[in-house]
């Protein structure tokens, strides 16, 4: 069956394959759920960055307490749990194909709220990337797969032994050894390696989070799924996945400037988890050619938009590696203090790394 847009359709239900059963039509009021969940928590995300950063400048322009002693700060870490808490279960009502990229909402959200409240410079490019990145969602809404499975242990377990899954996974296995390798042993220190290390985890991160929160949601319903191993197994590698996500992200944010990090993170893991989605949910099974087309067209707009919001943010000037304090000159007094800009520029430097780091949805707070 195609779909084209809402469809009200009848359950999909195939004799011959006793699990595909357990594959229904997805009502309209629960696919909408997801969305609404999905952009209502990019956007606590968005708000909570901004919370926090602003927490940052204003410790550093007081210079006294560090800011994690700030209870806005904290507001903020507050908001970005909730924010996250959604996002993850908006994978148990709609497709991972689609969730994924409306991870640019929080990227739009954040411009926002930084221009209206923290006084930022509002940039032509962020004006074309947000109405690029607005329309590539409202696509990815229209024309993603408009069905969804209930996620049990039964089915779980079917997808994760299906050929196509184990060839996917065999394949992802030598990519990630290979780009390891080369990061690891022969010091190969580029951008594109360290994000493919990242995207690939991630791909994982996604099949493990829908089936997690899918079962979940299943057992809150009255179809209890939490007694069975598939369950724990699918967390444990949800949790360590997560884990190894974001000690490569961190290592990208420390080598690499944000404004790279933020827009190739964002393609590369949008791209990962619609393959995952493909690959593991079968979710464009059945899709029209058409659907397919536009929905990966959406998906383009949405890289764009964020490249371009993200792309040549005002950068904060480091204090140079080489340079020695003068309190720290051997042999000289300490009578000098450290100037405040100093100060100031560290903490700004921290809170922008901060936000860019959450943009990309792998926040190391």
């Amino acid at each position: 069956m195609t779909n084209s847009s809402f469809p009200h359709a009848a359950p999909r239900v195939t004799a011959a394959q006793p699990h595909r059963a357990e594959i229904l039509e997805n009502p309209l009021r629960t696919y909408l759920l997801g969305i609404i969940i999905s952009i209502c928590g990019n956007v606590l995300i968005s708000i909570s960055l901004n919370i926090q950063k602003y927490a940052h400048v204003r410790q550093s322009q007081r210079g006294s307490k560090p800011y994690y002693t700030s209870l806005m700060w904290w507001c903020g870490v507050v908001l970005m749990g909730i924010g996250e808490l959604g996002n993850f279960a908006a994978y148990g009502f709609a497709p991972a194909s689609l969730i994924a990229p409306l991870g640019c909402v929080s990227v739009i959200a954040s411009a926002i709220i930084s221009v209206v409240f923290l006084k930022e410079t509002l940039r032509a490019s962020d004006i074309v990337g947000g109405t690029l990145a607005i329309t590539g969602t409202y696509l990815l809404v229209t024309f993603a797969p408009h069905t969804s499975t209930h996620i049990t242990a039964q089915l779980v377990q079917y997808y994760a032994i299906s050929w196509h899954f184990l060839l996917y996974l065999f394949i992802e296995v030598v990519l990630f050894c290979i780009l390891l390798y080369l990061y690891k042993r022969k010091k190969v220190k580029h951008i594109v390696i360290v994000m493919l290390l990242v995207a690939l985890l991630a791909s994982v991160t996604v099949i493990s989070v829908k089936a997690v929160s899918g079962m979940i949601t299943e057992s809150i319903k009255g179809q209890l799924q939490l007694i069975y191993p598939i369950f724990y197994v699918m967390l444990v590698v949800m949790v360590a996945s997560c884990a190894f996500q974001i000690k490569f992200l961190n290592q990208a944010m420390k080598m690499f400037d944000a404004t790279e990090v933020v827009p190739i993170n964002f393609v590369f893991f949008t791209a990962s988890a619609i393959v995952a989605g493909i690959v593991f949910y079968q979710e464009f099974e059945g899709l029209a050619l058409l659907n397919i087309f536009m929905f990966l067209f959406g998906c383009l707009l949405s890289f764009l938009g964020v490249f371009l919001i993200a792309r040549n943010r005002p950068k904060i000037k480091q204090q140079d590696r080489n340079f020695i304090a003068m309190d720290r000159i051997p042999g000289r007094r300490h009578t000098d203090k450290v100037q405040p800009e100093a100060k100031t520029q560290t903490y700004g430097s921290l809170a922008a790394k901060f936000m860019c780091n959450s943009a990309g949805q792998a926040d190391d707070s």
